[in-house]
């Protein structure tokens, strides 16, 4: 694996580089090239750095990769791996990457032109700055096949927008609003010192890529643009509700791994811990959602143990996520229960479009 580069005394790589993307892709040849376009498309782009992560893919991902190298030498490099999974490839990227800021972009999915370029400018003004902001925010789109009128996430609600941030500085998240991965841009020297490794052969370690790292946060921005585009709704996609059903085991994997990552109440600033806190109870509801959905007893049972689970790991993180409505509507008792959360999950469906 490439060895991380050295960096400077404010944190920005030898290179030069101010941002790199990641770009975890198996079996993606249909769609890298959209992506990568999209990253090199700013009229200043020798600050950009394209990691095209090949994770073993049986197609001609890895051909594709190396053509967009020799395109466009200095920006773009191809990495071949022997599949690891979505997490395996994120961990192999952000190893390597080169760049002050690391953003994950998968790799059926793209960035606005417009937005790339307002990004890079807040990027290198927090740079030459000296004191650079450890997070930066954007909005994304949830761009569903076949959807005309696409729905863009934005915290405006919760995050002033343009302004230097801590946690103590966060308004009120929405029931079910959070910071997704594609939401993302950390300072790269931050995720390594988080010591965050993602679990590999497991789908849905997004959730864990926007968690664990947040303790090591210590200043943020929130920059009120349509950066990231999410493709969404094509056949065979993870976040496909029968596809969910059957990986709802990962799901709960991915919910432990949330739950050991939480801090304690009083050990880091209240903002954050309100966050994560909201933030585990979303992902704990998720899990919770698609084991119902899947009208099996023993996921019934499993649903029962997750919850319990948390409990024992930390009496108090359980109740500061039991107590919130989310998690209080999904452990609504018996059958009736059970409808109410099926109806919920549908129309929440019909409007956000999220799968």
């Amino acid at each position: 694996m490439t060895q991380p580069a050295s960096t400077t005394a404010n944190g920005q790589a030898a290179t030069g580089k101010t941002l790199t993307f990641v770009v975890p892709s198996y079996n993606m040849e249909e769609y890298l090239e959209r992506c990568v376009l999209s990253l090199t498309a700013a009229r200043r782009n020798d600050d950009i750095e394209v990691l095209i992560v090949d994770d073993g893919s049986k197609d001609s991902t890895l051909e594709v990769a190396r053509t967009f190298e020799r395109r466009f030498p200095g920006i773009v490099r191809a990495i071949h791996q022997e599949n690891k999974g979505h997490g395996g490839a994120v961990n192999t990227g952000i190893a390597a990457a080169r760049g002050m800021y690391v953003k994950v972009v998968d790799a059926d999915d793209w960035v606005g032109p417009d937005s790339l370029e307002e990004v890079m400018a807040v990027l290198r003004d927090e740079i030459a700055g000296g004191d650079p902001v450890d997070m930066l925010v954007t909005n994304y789109v949830y761009d569903k096949v076949g959807k005309r009128r696409k729905h863009v996430v934005n915290f405006r609600h919760a995050m002033k927008a343009g302004e230097r941030l801590t946690w103590d500085d966060m308004g009120h998240f929405g029931l079910a609003e959070y910071i997704l991965m594609h939401a993302l841009i950390f300072r790269t020297s931050v995720v390594r010192a988080s010591g965050m490794q993602l679990p590999e052969h497991t789908f849905y370690v997004d959730f864990i890529y926007a968690y664990q790292p947040f303790p090591w946060v210590r200043s943020l921005r929130y920059l009120d643009t349509p950066f990231y585009h999410y493709f969404i709704g094509r056949d065979g996609q993870s976040v496909q509700t029968d596809v969910m059903i059957r990986r709802v085991d990962q799901l709960i994997h991915v919910n432990r791994c949330m739950v050991e990552a939480t801090p304690e109440r009083g050990t880091v600033p209240d903002g954050l811990y309100r966050y994560m806190i909201h933030f585990l109870a979303i992902e704990s509801s998720v899990a919770s959602v698609f084991l119902i959905l899947s009208r099996d007893p023993e996921n019934y049972a499993k649903k029962k143990r997750l919850w319990a689970g948390i409990k024992a790991y930390s009496p108090s993180i359980y109740h500061d996520v039991r107590r919130k409505p989310m998690s209080r509507a999904l452990n609504l008792h018996g059958s009736a229960g059970r409808f109410v959360i099926r109806w919920g999950y549908r129309v929440a469906e019909r409007v956000v479009g999220f799968n």
